[in-house]
């Protein structure tokens, strides 16, 4: 059973409980969203597998989770880089927003999320169970992409590169 960290609005931890109740009622819980660029400066995105829990088939960063408790962020999402992507590097600290975002099968989004970003020149080998497709991409291109076609990405996603994106220190990590 996976659980998550229950935090207020400064990201205090208040609890924990176990993942998929946290989303049934929508309590705001600790989260990270992993962004891994490449020396062109191109974003490396996925296409989550079908069968993901909420978002499947959707486009979104190159991976985002939920720390365990006492992980930090950057442990975290470097654990999961492995898990999901098959590779690890080192991440960085970038941003951080809360978000809310509901879904048809019922579940609820509330999420302290942590951006943290890393550099990576290779390919990826994901995993099946986590991810459909993947691709480096230029922002540029993202972000029209994401004007034009919003429902083929995750909600938190588009908040990313619609607000967080702007005026970032990525490329100095």
């Amino acid at each position: 059973m996976e659980f998550v960290v229950l935090v207020d609005e400064n990201d205090l931890q208040i609890g924990k409980m176990e993942k998929l109740e946290a989303h049934q009622k929508g309590l705001l819980h600790r989260a990270f969203s992993v962004l891994i660029f490449n020396d062109k400066g191109e974003m490396l995105i996925h296409q989550r597998a079908a069968d993901k829990y909420h978002c499947g088939g959707l486009w979104t960063n190159a991976c985002c989770s939920h720390p365990r408790e006492n992980e930090s962020i950057t442990q975290a999402a470097e654990r999961r880089l492995m898990e999901e992507m098959g590779f690890s590097v080192k991440t960085y600290p970038l941003k951080q927003f809360i978000y809310k975002a509901s879904f048809s099968n019922g579940l609820i989004e509330h999420e302290f999320d942590h951006i943290v970003t890393g550099i990576y020149n290779d390919t990826p080998k994901p995993n099946p169970e986590e991810v459909m497709d993947f691709k480096f991409v230029a922002l540029n291109k993202l972000e029209k992409d994401i004007k034009e076609n919003p429902k083929k990405y995750t909600p938190w996603f588009r908040i990313i590169v619609e607000e967080h994106l702007q005026n970032s220190t990525i490329q100095n990590t």
